[in-house]
């Protein structure tokens, strides 16, 4: 059996931004229970030279959406990095699940050499479909939802592995 460029890229982005989602969810729950002001998780970071919560969901969902979308030989329609809440935060997660959810495997499918054009400040790098998918877009999806669940839980977000995976 083989695997689709879709199978491994469209169901997979869609299951880690809908966790990513349950995630801030009980992040919104945490900090009104607590009573701490939520712009502290939101604005938290790990380290000093990491980016804070809310930059990490942004990036998450421009990867997830840039990605397939360059797979699909499109562009992305833009989003404005302005989410300074949970609601806000959750609802672009769940935007961005909505969007994949439009593309279908004939979209997607036969990319796996299609050269894809990334640029990355003033240069511009160059993979073919599923080099770029497999060593960019799905490490980096899942550094970025991987930290976010970090800075949460080293908040003091009681979330879990399960919450991080899913149900199967």
């Amino acid at each position: 059996m083989t695997i689709s460029m879709y199978q491994a890229s469209v169901p997979p982005l869609i299951r880690a931004l809908n966790n990513l989602a349950g995630i801030l969810e009980k992040g919104a729950a945490h900090a009104e229970s607590k009573g701490i002001d939520p712009s502290v998780l939101i604005n938290a970071r790990l380290f000093p030279d990491m980016f804070p919560l809310a930059k990490q969901v942004q990036i998450a969902s421009d990867v997830s959406r840039r990605g397939v979308a360059r797979l699909a030989g499109m562009d992305a329609p833009a989003m404005e990095d302005n989410e300074s809440t949970f609601p806000e935060l959750i609802a672009r997660s769940k935007k961005t699940v909505e969007y994949l959810e439009t593309f279908t495997p004939d979209q997607i499918d036969g990319s796996e050499e299609t050269i894809i054009s990334l640029p990355v400040r003033d240069e511009v790098y160059k993979f073919p479909g599923m080099p770029y998918l497999l060593s960019f877009v799905m490490p980096n999806v899942y550094f970025h939802v991987t930290t976010a669940y970090d800075i949460l839980r080293h908040s003091g977000v009681e979330i879990g592995k399960m919450d991080y995976l899913g149900q199967p």
